[in-house]
């Protein structure tokens, strides 16, 4: 196993460690076991604190998966993940309920992630409820305050999820996020749901957020193109597995993985007058519960040769940059 870490030091805030999550699928009247959807399948990454990994990859791949995971929303089949140097799969229920304090996600609904018949301020104050008890006055105080930092005025706390627009309700949600002053933050697709007008004002909104609270952001996206400025690093996954890892700058001007290739090929770029060949990926993502032989990838690979089929690549380090890697028989 390869360590991916976003530069020299071995430790992180987040260690993820061969992590897989598995789903039984059952058949027949008596719902027996006849196989396992690998939805993840042996992903690894370190996350430094104050850097963001952006996570990347078609609908279906298991990003979403994998950051739920890391945080024990979803039961874990294997491997490790390590916040702060503690082992998050290891604490008990007390534990773990410390640690959620330190541990938040941005979903990617940000209607269906509010309760409708809660108000905007219970939204909110309701984890500095729980884990802090706060009460009256100093609450409503706290609350003004954090849908200030998100942009929105305090004069909302009363309000409901319906009364606002698709990109207010997502500030609201990086608000709630931010209640409790965590260290870390799951970003599942923040800005999928959004107008692309709006979807650069929530991305500068987060950068500019991570810069004033030093936060560790784990991004998760299927558009390279949404990712590139808030990245610092970028992992790009396909069927459970990581295929290419590399520093943001250094995985968009020179991809080695044909499936980057392909998204990166995919992404508008203001230049009308330039010549540029777009990748097609034919076919569908294969299904997780019986993936291809050999490389996943190679059934829709422009570049596939007769080894893909048969033999499964690991990720490896491009001889002149040991910080980029990829999954790939032709290109390494």
């Amino acid at each position: 196993m390869i360590e991916l870490a976003d530069d020299t030091h071995t430790n992180g805030l987040v260690k993820v460690e061969d992590l897989k999550t598995y789903f039984p699928v059952r058949k027949g009247l008596f719902g027996r076991v006849r196989g396992h959807l690998k939805a993840v399948d042996g992903v690894s990454f370190t996350i430094q604190a104050g850097r963001t990994l952006g996570l990347v990859g078609e609908s279906g791949c298991g990003k979403t998966t994998t950051g739920r995971t890391l945080l024990r929303l979803i039961r874990a089949t294997a491997g490790r993940v390590l916040f702060d140097g503690r082992e998050v799969f290891s604490l008990s229920r007390r534990e773990l309920r410390r640690l959620r304090r330190d541990m938040q996600i941005i979903f990617q609904d940000p209607f269906g992630s509010l309760n409708p018949r809660m108000t905007i301020g219970s939204l909110i104050g309701e984890p500095l409820q729980v884990h802090e008890g706060t009460r009256g006055r100093l609450l409503r105080r706290r609350v003004g305050e954090l849908l200030e930092t998100v942009g929105l005025s305090p004069h909302y706390a009363g309000r409901y999820p319906h009364e606002f627009s698709g990109g207010q309700r997502q500030r609201i949600g990086i608000a709630r996020a931010l209640a409790l002053h965590p260290k870390f933050i799951v970003c599942d697709e923040p800005v999928s749901a959004l107008d692309v007008s709006i979807q650069s004002q929530i991305i500068n909104l987060l950068a500019d957020l991570q810069r004033e609270f030093h936060l560790t952001y784990l991004f998760i996206a299927h558009d390279l193109a949404v990712v590139e400025h808030i990245s610092d690093y970028v992992a790009v996954m396909y069927l459970g597995r990581i295929v290419e890892y590399a520093s943001s700058d250094e995985l968009y001007q020179n991809p080695r993985h044909p499936y980057t290739m392909a998204l990166l090929s995919a992404i508008p770029r203001p230049e009308p007058n330039r010549n540029r060949r777009r990748i097609e990926l034919p076919g569908e993502v294969p299904s997780c519960l019986h993936p291809p032989a050999g490389c996943p990838y190679h059934p829709r690979c422009h570049m596939a040769v007769e080894r893909c089929g048969r033999d499964l690549p690991t990720l490896t380090p491009k001889a002149d940059r040991i910080d980029h890697l990829a999954a790939c028989w032709v290109t390494t």
